[in-house]
């Protein structure tokens, strides 16, 4: 009788251990630490395993227990493992694609590919895909764009998206984001500037290219109203940068803009052509496109380098005050020898 017993305290003390090492395969805490798990589309749960070696208890279990819930394909995505999750947990988030979003930002850009790019290293989908999406021929028909205003419609911000965001979703979502930014105040402040939005767009552009000192925007913004008001052309450097660069190309470093610059046949051109150039010169930031809504008013029409004080400009209401102050900026460069 005894001899059964025991026979039966050790069945049931096996079975014990058995049920509890099931159990904490399945129910048991597995991650170690929060950790933020990467799922591409062509993973397989051996990726997976390989990934969680460094915040889990025991791999393996977690391919056991996917096993045992006939789970086989991950769905790609951005998770968001918790310390003290289970791989019961783990296996049913991923199963499920209950991924976590992220906070997306971006700064000005000069061109749409720049943008592809630091857009290309925050999620899943490659710039080359963005691309196409930005310049499909029915999305810019629709929205009254082309391949260089479609730049227009990112407003540098920080938005929120899944990493597997497809990129005509993610162009999709920027262009309602665009067109929320156009509130009624933005758009009748445009409207009081005799300027459409993308006017506004391009000449917040220049703004930018012209100084990245935000206190300054509003008076530069002024100063290129007052001469589109006066039928004066812009005579904006930026522009004739942007000219230089389509020429010479993108990574073409240009630190003095030169008289045989101001002579390239080209739309772009503020020099040789009136008015505000066919679209935008690069990305703007907010405090571009408001500095140009919330224009300073003021006589300047002139405007260069300040050498007394680096990063601002030198404001002048006259040509010959211009020219004495245009002089002092052409003697800095030549000592500092920057002849391009």
């Amino acid at each position: 009788m005894k001899k059964i017993l025991y026979i039966l305290l050790a069945l049931f003390i096996v079975g014990s251990l058995f049920g509890y090492n099931y159990y904490q395969k399945i129910f048991g805490t597995a991650i170690t630490k929060d950790y933020t798990l990467f799922i591409h589309s062509d993973d397989s749960l051996l990726d997976i395993k390989k990934e969680l070696e460094s915040v889990s208890k025991s791999p393996e279990t977690f391919l056991w227990v996917a096993a045992k819930k006939s789970f086989a394909t991950p769905k790609p995505g951005r998770y968001v493992l918790k310390e003290g999750m289970s791989n019961n947990d783990l296996v049913n988030m991923l199963r499920s694609g209950r991924q976590t979003p992220f906070k997306l930002s971006f700064n000005n850009q000069d061109t749409l590919e720049k943008f592809a790019g630091r857009i290309a290293g925050q999620v899943e989908t490659d710039s080359i895909s963005l691309l196409t999406a930005f310049k499909d021929k029915t999305f810019l028909k629709e929205n009254n764009l082309n391949e260089k205003s479609v730049l227009q419609i990112f407003i540098p911000n920080t938005y929120e998206f899944y990493w597997t965001v497809s990129p005509e979703k993610f162009r999709n979502k920027m262009l309602i984001a665009y067109k929320r930014f156009w509130t009624k105040s933005r758009e009748a402040k445009a409207a009081k500037l005799n300027l459409t939005k993308s006017e506004v767009i391009t000449l917040a552009s220049i703004v930018q290219k012209e100084t990245a000192k935000k206190s300054e925007r509003p008076i530069v913004a002024g100063l290129y109203l007052n001469r589109l008001r006066k039928g004066m052309p812009l005579q904006a450097d930026p522009t004739i940068i942007y000219c230089v660069k389509e020429v010479k190309g993108q990574d073409y470093v240009v630190k003095r803009v030169l008289t045989v610059d101001l002579k390239i046949n080209s739309p772009y051109n503020t020099y040789l052509n009136k008015g505000l150039p066919p679209t935008l010169i690069a990305m703007p930031d907010i405090s571009a496109i408001d500095g140009v809504l919330n224009a300073q008013k003021h006589n300047y029409y002139y405007m260069c380098v300040n050498v007394d004080k680096l990063g601002y400009h030198a404001f002048a209401r006259t040509l010959s005050q211009h020219n004495r102050n245009a002089a002092k900026y052409h003697q800095w460069l030549n000592k500092q020898k920057i002849n391009r």
